[in-house]
C-alpha cells in the first residue's frame, strides 16, 4: 500500500517503482491510496508524510526512494554485491559527488572533453527533484522538478558517464590520487574530484522537533500539504520559500500562521502582498520558536517567545512546515576540505578547494546565491578547472 497526496512531487516515482514491481513478480501488489480523500485511514495509521509504503502491513519506507533502494531494502545481500563491484572500478580522470545540477553540469563537461568520468549520487537530481515550480530557469518559461531532473539524467546519459546511484559517500583522501570512500566500504579512486553534494532544509533543533518529525513537523508543503486538510497549521521562516508554503497551504488548510524570527519578512513584496490578501493567513514577526509540542503520537502545537515583549506564547495546530533555508551537506568533509564558518566548502574562481585536484560547485559551496542555473554554471565551471588541473599535472 503507498500513501500518496496528488500534489506530491516524489510520490510518483515511488509508486511507479511498485508498480514495475508488481508487474513483473506475480506474488507482489501495490495499491496508490489517496490520503487528502481516505483521511479516515490516513488517521488510523498516523500518516503525517508522503509517500508512505507499508509492506504487509507495516511501515517500509516513508519519503523518497528508488527502485534501486526498495530493492536493496528487501535484498539483504545487495549492499554487499555493489560494494564488490564498486571496488573493481578502474581509476577515473574525474570523479563527481552529487547529481544535482552542478553534478550533472561538471561530469557533462568532463565526459565532452573525453575524460574517464564517473558520477556517485545518493539520489539523482538531488533536491531539485523535489521543487515544484520553476520559473526562473532562462530561456525555459515554466518546469518542475522532476521534469527539469529527467532531462538532466537523460542529457547526462548521453555521454559515457558511469552513473553510481543510490551511493554515499562518507571519506575523502588525498594521497597521490583522491581517494573517496562508500558507506558501503567501497573506496574509489580518481585523478580529480569535483565535490557538489547539494544541501538539505536546515531544522530548527528545538525540542520535539525529531520526536514528531513525519507526524506533523514536515519540510515539503506540496508533498505533505493535502494530508493536513482543514486543519490549522505554522509556517517557520518568512523568505521566499516560507511565504509560498503559507500561500501554497492557504488553499488546502483552515488556518496557516507563519513565524518569523526577524522583525521583518526577507520574501519578495508580490509575495508577503499575496500572503496578505488571503484571508487565513497570519503573519508573526519576531517570533522565535522554542519547542514543538505533541500527544505522543502526533503534533498538537507549538510554543514561542515574542522577542519584542519576552512574553512565552502558545499555538493549538495540527501541522508545522519549516522553511527556513539550507545547510550544506558537508559534515564528512571537515578535516579534509578548508570549510567556512557555515561549513561550505571554500572555492576559488576555478572552483578550486583548499586540496589540489579537488574542486567542488553548487549550494554546498561559498557561492553566496544557491539558484540552479548559478549551480549548473558552477558545476561546468570546476569541471573545466578540473581539466586544466589534468593537463599541468
Amino acid at each position: 500500500e503507498t500513501y500518496v497526496s496528488l500534489s506530491c512531487q516524489t510520490c510518483p516515482e515511488v509508486v511507479q517503482a511498485l508498480n514495475i514491481m508488481s508487474a513483473i513478480n506475480p506474488n507482489i501488489t501495490n495499491v496508490m491510496i489517496d490520503g487528502a480523500i481516505f483521511q479516515d485511514e490516513v488517521a488510523a495509521k498516523n500518516i503525517m508524510a508522503v509517500p508512505s509504503v507499508y509492506l504487509n502491513g507495516e511501515l517500509f519506507s516513508q519519503g523518497a526512494i528508488t527502485l534501486e533502494k526498495i530493492i536493496q531494502k528487501i535484498d539483504v545481500n545487495a549492499e554487499k554485491r555493489q560494494a564488490e563491484a564498486l571496488k573493481n572500478k578502474a581509476e577515473f580522470d574525474v570523479l563527481v559527488v552529487g547529481g544535482g545540477p552542478a553534478g550533472a553540469a561538471a561530469s557533462i563537461y568532463a565526459a565532452r572533453k573525453g575524460l574517464n568520468t564517473g558520477i556517485v549520487a545518493e539520489r539523482f537530481g538531488g533536491q531539485v527533484a523535489d521543487t515544484v515550480g520553476i520559473e526562473n530557469f532562462i530561456s525555459v518559461k515554466y518546469t518542475e522538478g522532476p521534469k527539469l531532473v529527467a532531462g538532466l539524467e537523460a542529457h547526462v546519459r548521453e555521454y559515457d558517464v558511469d552513473i553510481m546511484n543510490n551511493q554515499r559517500a562518507v571519506k575523502l583522501r588525498k594521497t597521490d590520487k583522491v581517494e573517496l570512500e562508500l558507506a558501503n566500504g567501497a573506496v574509489l579512486k580518481s585523478k580529480t574530484l569535483i565535490l557538489s553534494p547539494g544541501a538539505r532544509w536546515r531544522e530548527m533543533n528545538v525540542p520535539g522537533e525529531q520526536e514528531y518529525r513525519g507526524k506533523g513537523v514536515a519540510y515539503c508543503p506540496h508533498c505533505d500539504g493535502p494530508l493536513f486538510k482543514g486543519k490549522k497549521v505554522a509556517v517557520i521562516g518568512g523568505g521566499n520559500s516560507g511565504i509560498e508554503a503559507a500561500i501554497d497551504l492557504a488553499g488546502i488548510v483552515e488556518h496557516v500562521t507563519v513565524l518569523e524570527f526577524a522583525a521583518e519578512l526577507r520574501a519578495d513584496a508580490v509575495l508577503v502582498k499575496k500572503a496578505n490578501s488571503m484571508g487565513n493567513i497570519t503573519i508573526i514577526t519576531e517570533a522565535q520558536t522554542t519547542e514543538v509540542t505533541g500527544d505522543g503520537t502526533r503534533v498538537n502545537g507549538i510554543n514561542y517567545t515574542d522577542r519584542k515583549t519576552g512574553e512565552a506564547k502558545r499555538i493549538e495546530l495540527a501541522g508545522i512546515f519549516v522553511q527556513i533555508g539550507l545547510v550544506p551537506n558537508t559534515e564528512w568533509l571537515r578535516g579534509a576540505v578548508e570549510l567556512s564558518p557555515r561549513g561550505e566548502i571554500i572555492v576559488d574562481e576555478r572552483g578550486q578547494t583548499s586540496v589540489p585536484g579537488v574542486f567542488a560547485a553548487g549550494d554546498a559551496t561559498t557561492a553566496p546565491y544557491k539558484q540552479i542555473i548559478i549551480a549548473m554554471g558552477a558545476g561546468a565551471n570546476a569541471s573545466l578547472g578540473a581539466f586544466d588541473y589534468l593537463i599541468r599535472h
